[in-house]
């Protein structure tokens, strides 16, 4: 039988190679918005270390990756979402 190899994403803030399994999804549905962790449509991955989801440069690399504009409330939740992984 043959094995299937994991699937690799790319860390959009210090663009290290990691198991899609270890990273946080953050996705812009077409229908639904910007949603965590779900959801089918353009999407960006952020490590959970706390280099990556500490820089300052993140909210453009998101905006970059996802090519739209983040909303504040979606920062709020994304910071709480966060604070679940320290």
């Amino acid at each position: 039988m043959i094995q299937k190899s994991p699937v690799m994403r790319k860390c959009i803030s210090c663009r290290t190679t990691f198991d899609r399994n270890n990273l946080l999804k953050i996705t812009n549905d077409h229908k639904l918005g910007i949603m965590l962790n779900q959801g089918i449509g353009r999407s960006a991955y952020i490590c959970k270390s706390k280099k990556c989801y500490t820089d300052s440069k993140l909210k453009k690399k998101l905006q970059k990756a996802l090519k739209g504009i983040l909303n504040p409330e979606f920062i709020d939740i994304f910071e709480r979402e966060i604070a679940n992984y320290k």
